[in-house]
């Protein structure tokens, strides 16, 4: 796995981080608390998802980002001969091979599984071998010994053996219950045999009731077809009768309606003859309407006429009073150049803002960057004074006739030297260590001339807040007389238009003489309708006249039809007597068929059962013989697995046995390489516990940077194992903060040693607080922090260049 490109978006301090990584011995430099564990994590992340990530995920989202702010990591790897990129966020991943426009999946779930596929490994698996975190170089320190020996069989892929070995105890289980319910479910032979002899019994009767049930039905049949004609002629005839009926009923209801209609259009006929002498009388009455009502709506123009005139004289009026109002409010409001003057004024103090921020920002971080400096000089002489403590107390066991535990050469008369040397320098150390001390807690607190400029930022931030209201109100005020500005020409306009319009003249209208047609055309409106009424009455009487005489002419018609229809009636002779009697002898007729057909379907259901029964014996017998033929072959499989799972136990056992001497002969390898040559072998005991050895004996104590040491080759050589097991290289190896306890030379021989594991491991990256190391890298990515913002700053530094005083 070789790491290209990695992206943080609003990730824990990241706010937009891109880094560009490749081969080679990459360091990541920079004070603690910055973000540079945050890049390894994003890495974990956007691999394995949210159970890779430390806290919830609202500790994942950065301080200050906005809440709706997208919160993602996109990362670019090559694999094998395969290019990956996959990008996740809070909510969803894709994972997209070799630049294609779809991804190959596209769920949180989905793209963790993927990843585990294509690394061959758990998240716990990668971060235990390839990913080593701050204080976690002890890779089995915290495990038990089966926990050990379980650890390195699953990444090292052996349980993939076990994997299938319980599968084939899986599979033999299954089997075992087969053959146990295959042949525990076996019938008798001479059940079977006793049920077939039975069947057939039964077969043989039910074939004599259903020739018996044949005979009976013909019978049925023959005398249901004597009665049935008699049935179908009375139908007949009945229904020709019901048919004669209806239309005789149809008839009679006809004429009686038409007689009905006939005397009803013989009183409108009087009626209208009656409407048409009264019209005679209203023609008088009515002769002055036509010009009554020309006049009126004469009136009605005028009247209208005038109330648009007043309207206007209204309107008119209104819109001078609603001028004389904005000109007295365009009196008390300001100009635009008073508003031109606030703004000049607000960008002077933004510009002057603008410093004092640059100036506490840069002030805090020099504040900020000398505490984290004391702090750790501090803890690495800390770590100095117990590394000096330890070492005399083990001069002080050995003696004067003792050998040197670190060297191993007799003291003897450099017993007092080497003491005085290491209270000399246990001296010194507590002396720094003293003067860090206090060094820290003159940091605690700020700065006076920090309180001052943040001070100062306030009182220019409160003013700045103060003239920007100022503007906007003159601005607002400044926009409100332009619009009362047009609103007073608007007005203007308007007044000038209802002036024009009150000029012209219009003709006089009488109010009273309005009123008096109004009240004449109201009492003639009346007889009108009522004459309309008489007309039409009238015009209808020559109608009512001709339909009266085709409905006497059709009454006649229907009379004779009612005749007709009674005779045909009497001709058919239907009697309902003679119709129910060859009802009654059809039905017991079909009675007797029905039942008939009811028996011999019985009895052919169960001749059908019967020979069910014959082919069930038979089917039985055949899948007896099926299920002892799968019975004899499932115990066959059985063995077979019984014999596959001996097998892979023995060869369980083969790798195990061999998986100590080799792990320990490439961790020696490392050793070797670490110490230049100090210590050659490094052997692991039953419990997996590593142990450095001296001339090839055990040494007993070792200092905490010969067991980092020790630590640091083991988990190499459990990564360089696993490469080699998975058939190709995994090319990835990542080290987070592992110089606690190193010395300065053991550091130079890590470094060299990282550096001479590119065939084996092409890119490693490794962070690290420590600048003095810088220079042992192929190339150094400085991680920082934007005070002001609170944000990561990542930047790659040029290796020629003067390293940063981080403690400035």
């Amino acid at each position: 796995m070789l790491i290209q490109r990695l992206r943080l978006l609003n990730f824990r301090q990241h706010e937009d981080t891109t880094l560009e990584l490749g081969p080679g011995l990459t360091g990541i430099i920079g004070p603690n608390g910055v973000g540079k564990t945050t890049l390894l994590e994003a890495i974990a992340w956007a691999l394995y998802g949210s159970k890779a990530a430390r806290g919830g995920r609202d500790t994942v989202r950065r301080r200050g980002a906005p809440p709706r702010a997208r919160v993602e990591v996109e990362m670019e790897f090559g694999l094998g001969a395969h290019s990956y990129r996959v990008v996740r966020t809070m909510h969803g991943a894709e994972l997209y091979q070799d630049g294609q426009a779809a991804p190959i999946a596209n769920s949180l779930d989905a793209v963790s599984e993927r990843v585990v596929r294509l690394l061959g490994m758990t998240r716990d698996e990668f971060f235990r071998t390839y990913f080593t975190g701050q204080k976690e170089l002890a890779v089995m320190a915290a495990m038990k010994a089966a926990e050990r020996a379980q650890f390195l069989s699953r990444v090292l892929g052996y349980e993939r053996i076990r994997t299938a070995q319980e599968r084939v105890k899986e599979r033999r289980a299954v089997l075992r219950a087969k053959v146990e319910g295959l042949e525990s479910g076996l019938p008798d032979p001479a059940v079977l045999e006793a049920e077939a002899a039975k069947a057939m019994a039964r077969l043989e009767a039910a074939h004599a009731a259903e020739a018996a049930g044949r005979a009976a039905l013909a019978d049925a049949e023959r005398c249901l077809a004597e009665t049935r004609p008699r049935w179908e002629s009375m139908q007949g005839l009945r229904e020709a009768a019901a048919r004669i009926e209806s239309e005789l009923r149809v008839t009679r209801v006809r004429a009686d309606a038409e007689r009905e209609r006939l005397e009803r259009l013989e009183r409108e006929i009087a009626e209208a003859r009656t409407a048409a002498e009264r019209l005679e009388g209203l023609r008088g009455e009515l002769a002055p309407l036509e010009a009554l009502l020309a006049e009126r709506a004469e009136l009605d123009r005028l009247a209208e006429a005038a109330s648009t005139r007043a309207a206007q004289v209204a309107r008119l009026d209104s819109a001078r009073q609603q001028i004389i109002a904005v000109d007295e409010r365009l009196t008390g409001l300001p100009d635009a150049a008073a508003a031109e003057t606030v703004r000049s004024e607000l960008r002077a103090l933004r510009g002057d803002l603008a410093a004092v921020t640059i100036q506490a920002t840069e002030r805090r971080a020099a504040w900020v960057r000398d505490a984290q400096d004391a702090q750790t000089k501090r803890q690495h002489l800390l770590d100095q004074f117990h590394d000096l403590k330890e070492q005399r107390e083990a001069i002080m066991q050995a003696g004067r006739e003792g050998a040197c535990p670190t060297c191993a050469r007799p003291l003897e008369g450099e017993f007092e030297k080497v003491l005085g040397l290491l209270d000399r320098q246990v001296e010194e150390v507590k002396f720094n260590g003293n003067y860090f001390k206090q060094r820290i807690e003159q940091l605690k607190d700020e700065p006076a001339d920090l309180t001052e400029v943040e001070r100062r930022q306030v009182v220019l931030t409160r003013e700045e807040s103060e003239l920007v209201a100022r503007l906007a109100r003159l601005e607002g005020e400044v926009r409100q007389a332009a619009q009362l500005a047009e609103q007073r020409a608007r007005l203007a306009r308007q007044v000038a238009e209802l002036e024009a319009a009150l000029g012209a003249e219009v003709a006089a209208y009488d109010q009273a003489r309005h009123t008096e047609v109004r009240r004449a055309v109201a009492r003639l409106e009346p007889l009108q309708l009522q004459a309309e009424r008489l007309r039409a009455a009238s015009e209808r009487g020559a109608a009512l006249a001709r339909e009266a005489e085709t409905l006497r002419a059709s009454s006649a018609e229907h009379a004779e039809r009612v005749g007709r229809l009674a005779a045909e009636l009497a001709a058919l002779g239907f009697s309902e007597a003679a119709y129910a009697d060859a009802r009654a002898a059809d039905e017991a007729a079909e009675r007797a068929r029905r039942g008939a057909e009811l028996g011999l379907a019985s009895s052919t259901a169960e001749a059908a059962a019967a020979s069910e029964a014959v082919r069930a014996v038979a089917r039985r017998r055949e899948e007896r013989e099926v299920r002892a033929r799968e019975a004899r072959q499932a115990r066959i499989e059985l063995v077979t697995h019984q014999e596959l799972d001996r097998a892979l136990s023995d060869l369980r056992t083969d790798l195990n046995q061999t998986l100590r001497p080799e792990l320990s002969a490439l961790a020696s390898e490392f050793v070797r390489e670490l110490t230049n040559g100090r210590y050659t072998d490094l052997e692991l005991d039953e419990d997996y516990v590593p142990m450095l050895l001296d001339d090839g004996d055990p040494k007993q104590v070792i200092s905490g940077g010969e067991e980092d040491v020790a630590n640091l080759a083991l988990r190499l050589a459990i990564s360089q194992m696993i490469a080699e097991r998975a058939g190709q290289p995994l090319s990835l190896l990542i080290l987070d903060e592992i110089f606690g306890s190193l010395d300065e030379e053991r550091r130079a021989s890590v470094l060299e040693l990282l550096r001479s594991l590119a065939d084996r491991f092409p890119q490693v990256i490794l962070i690290t607080h420590i600048d003095a190391v810088r220079e042992g890298f192929d190339r150094v990515v400085r991680v920082g922090l934007d005070v002001g913002r609170g944000v990561a700053v990542v930047r790659d530094e040029p290796l020629g260049a003067e390293a940063e005083d981080v403690a400035a």
